[in-house]
């Protein structure tokens, strides 16, 4: 049974750095494009970013050139390392996985939540001041 599990939220004043961690388990996750998702109060969740099994990454143009997700496959973890972060950067932060054993996804899949078959529990990030 896959599990995911996150770690790192708490409360950031704004311009400051949060670094979040994602521990998977019960598969193999090298072959398998993994994520990060946020939602905050009374608003859909949104996808933020996506790194694939073979090195690419995508980011929400929101938080690209804030935020750098890196995994490490050796370990089955994927982190999201936050930095200059704003007020409207405040949600519940989800990561997810797509199925190890779908392949990369094309175009439009990658920010598409019906992609990911699995999802942590979510850790809250709060950045005010």
């Amino acid at each position: 049974q896959v599990q995911l599990v996150e770690s790192g939220g708490g409360l950031v004043q704004p311009g400051g750095s949060l670094g979040l961690s994602c521990a998977a388990s019960g598969g193999v996750f090298s072959p398998a494009t993994l994520g990060w998702y946020r939602q905050s109060p009374g608003k859909e969740r949104e996808w933020v970013t996506s790194t694939g099994p073979y090195g690419r990454t995508m980011y929400a143009d929101s938080v690209k050139g804030r935020f750098t997700i890196s995994r490490d496959n050796a370990k089955n973890t994927v982190d999201l390392q936050m930095n200059m972060l704003k007020p409207e950067d405040t949600a519940v932060y989800y990561c997810a996985v797509v199925d190890p054993g779908h392949p990369e996804p094309r175009g439009s899949a990658w920010t598409n939540s019906e992609t990911y078959s699995y999802w942590g529990q979510g850790t809250q990030v709060t950045v005010s001041s």
